[in-house]
This record gives C-alpha cells, structure tokens and sequence, in this order.
C-alpha cells in the first residue's frame, strides 16, 4: 500500500479523536484505494505490461426507440426494473416535452436493442447508444421532443465520434420484431439536420438488372426474411406501417434503394 494511503488506514483505524473526523477520512481512503485498483492487471494468470496504445471502447451507432407506453412515469419505471418481458434499459429516455432523462453511462452497455443486427454490426447493445422516446406508437412526436433529440445527438455523436449517418430505428435492426419507433417518425427532418440516412432528389429509375435485395442488405438491413427487411424499409423510408407477405418491392421501393445504394 502507498504511503499515503497506510497513513490513512492508520489515522481511520485509530478513530483519529472524534468520530466526525473519522468520517472524512474513511471516504478518502476508500477513494484512494479504489483508484490504486482502477489500475491494477485485469488477469492475474498473465503479467501486466501496459501499453498506451487503445482507447476506451465506445459507441459507434445510435439507434432510437418509441417506448411504446402512456407516460414517462410508465417509461422510466419499466427501464429501471424487472417486467414481465425480462429486463430492459436504455441510455437515454426523453419526454414529450423535450425533458432527457439518462439511465445508463454512455460507456456502458444498456439492453435496448436485443437480437438482430445492421451491416456488420451484431451485438447492437454492446455498439450502441439507445434513445428511447416516449410515444405510444402511434402518436406525433411534438416538435419540443425532436428538438431535444436533435440537441442530444450532436453530443453524443460529437463525444463518441458517431458517424451521423449511423441514427437507425430499432425495427431497422429487427424487422421481423420491432416497428419502433413507427410510421410517424420524422426520419426526413432528421435527416436535413444532418442524421441517419435518406435519398437525396432526384429520384430516377433503376437500371434493368438492379437488385433490391442487395441493396437492402448494403444498406444495412438483415435480409433472412426479405419481406420483414421491406416492411421496415418502408417504415423508415416512405412512413408505411403494413405489413409485405412477399418480397415485392413497387417503383417508389426500387427508386428510394437505388437512390440509398447509389449513395453507400
């Protein structure tokens, strides 16, 4: 043990002459030992030779939620216990009114996002921010509640160095399950804000031969049920909440992802 650190295990032994002195050393003390273990090796069966070489694992894609419940009360109580779904948590929760409400550290890993994946991403909670925003699903979301989001996303993805591109719903990454955070998402505002992603004008016809299942999957989306991967496309993308029987893809569909994939 450090010197310093001996000398305050003896003063806190000793009682020090009263009791109140006591208890301002005892909090030291364990500050102090705690930062001494912050450093030690993390595995005891190999030796500890440091390098300084890495950086902190952190986020590299945003992905938001409706929480699909009546109130933050609601929210923020499901977020924080257990439920008959299991347990669930997000990062972020924000009100109606534009009020954020941060559960979990940004560095570590809420359960938002469960099984699925975007791109190359597989474990989304362990590479994810998750914002969740309080909307029953098929609700406007009041335009307090998308500024605050807006300001939010600037810091985490100016803190995270989070691409801005990479700002996804939940049913992107899990077509066949979620449809979060809904049709009424204002995805375009987002987008001329500078977040996730959205074709730019004009929109022109595919070539003969353009395959919109790859473009699906170039995107980002998971293609094992190609017409789940349809449904959040058009979720995302056109505000369509139905659901595709069939990989069917219309002209508007082949436009947008030819638009999407010409852009990736």
């Amino acid at each position: 043990m450090p010197d310093p650190m001996r000398r305050l295990a003896i003063a806190a032994a000793s009682g020090c002459n009263t009791g109140m002195r006591f208890r301002s050393i005892v909090p030291v003390f364990v500050c102090c030992l705690l930062a001494a273990c912050a450093h030690a090796p993390r595995n005891a069966l190999a030796h500890w030779v440091p390098s300084p070489n890495y950086n902190a694992r952190g986020p590299v894609i945003v992905v938001l939620h409706a929480t699909e419940q009546d109130s933050v009360a609601d929210s923020l109580h499901t977020l924080r216990t257990a439920n008959s779904g299991g347990r669930v948590s997000a990062h972020y929760l924000i009100g109606r009114d534009g009020a954020r409400y941060q559960l979990v550290a940004d560095e570590d890993r809420a359960w938002h996002a469960g099984s699925g994946h975007w791109g190359t991403i597989t474990d989304l909670n362990s590479a994810s921010i998750g914002i969740e925003l309080d909307n029953d699903g098929s609700a406007e979301f009041p335009a307090a509640q998308i500024g605050s989001l807006l300001v939010l996303l600037d810091d985490v993805c100016k803190r995270h160095d989070i691409p801005r591109a990479q700002v996804i719903a939940h049913a992107d990454l899990a077509p066949t399950r979620k449809r979060d955070p809904g049709a009424r998402f204002p995805w375009r505002q987002l987008a001329d804000a500078g977040y996730g992603l959205w074709p730019r004008a004009p929109l022109s016809d595919p070539p003969a031969g353009f395959d919109a299942l790859e473009a699906l999957q170039a995107i980002g989306y998971p293609i094992d049920d190609p017409a789940a991967a349809l449904r959040a496309f058009r979720l995302h993308f056109r505000g369509l909440d139905a659901p595709a029987s069939a990989f069917e893809p219309d002209r508007d569909d082949l436009r947008l992802l030819f638009a999407l994939r010409s852009a990736r």
